[in-house]
């Protein structure tokens, strides 16, 4: 994958403040969707969604741990 797409953020800048931009780290360690959006949320919570997406992250936790755990 191109390095550019990584430095180009459509609506706002909340992940630009970032070392590794969270997109990045979910594609290079190739982590699934849900867990990858769960980090997602948990970085961008102060910047952005605040309490909403923390347990946005929450929801996509409790998806792994069913998915993942429950028999």
């Amino acid at each position: 994958m191109s390095n550019k797409v990584f430095f180009k953020q459509i609506g706002g800048a909340h992940y630009k403040k970032y070392v590794i931009q969270p997109s990045r780290f979910i594609n290079d360690n190739k982590i699934l969707f849900a867990e990858g959006n769960a980090i997602k949320y948990i970085c961008r919570h102060q910047d952005k969604g605040k309490k909403q997406d923390l347990l946005k992250a929450i929801h996509y936790i409790e998806m792994i741990i069913e998915r993942d755990y429950e028999i």
